[in-house]
């Protein structure tokens, strides 16, 4: 019985440091995959004010406000349908709308070697938009 609640015990503490670790590791990625992948249509900030956000026929969204707009509730389904993208249909790598289908994107991005699985591509696109929602999330107005 005591080696039991021993292996609970060491297990709860290496799950616990590892999901500290990982809410840490996925703002992080969020964060990078924002930079490198977002700001140019809603700007470093989030709100909207991209380089190439002139060029674009719908201004984009100002991602500062997205709790504000849904009654102070940070909508994770709906945002992650939207960087996710695949439900409009495949039309491209922006499907029919400006903003790119991430979620197609960052797949094909994980299937770069030969013999990669399209399962672990999956889950690594499944986390980087997990990690941008995290992103956003911190960078919300009150």
């Amino acid at each position: 019985m005591k080696n039991n609640t021993i292996q609970r015990a060491i297990i709860a503490s290496i799950l616990s440091i590892t999901a500290t670790s990982w809410a840490q590791t996925s703002v992080g990625l969020g964060r990078a995959d924002f930079r490198d992948n977002c700001a140019s249509c809603h700007g470093h900030s989030g709100r909207g004010d991209g380089p190439v956000q002139s060029f674009l026929v719908k201004p984009p969204s100002d991602l500062t406000t997205i709790t504000q707009r849904h009654g102070g509730k940070f909508p994770q389904e709906l945002m992650w349908e939207v960087i996710d993208g695949r439900w409009s249909g495949d039309g491209g790598p922006h499907g029919s709308r400006e903003m790119p289908v991430w979620g197609q994107e960052f797949k094909a991005r994980a299937m770069t070697q030969p013999g990669d699985s399209a399962t672990i591509a999956e889950w690594s696109a499944r986390n980087r938009i997990v990690s941008l929602l995290k992103y956003l999330e911190t960078i919300q107005r009150p």
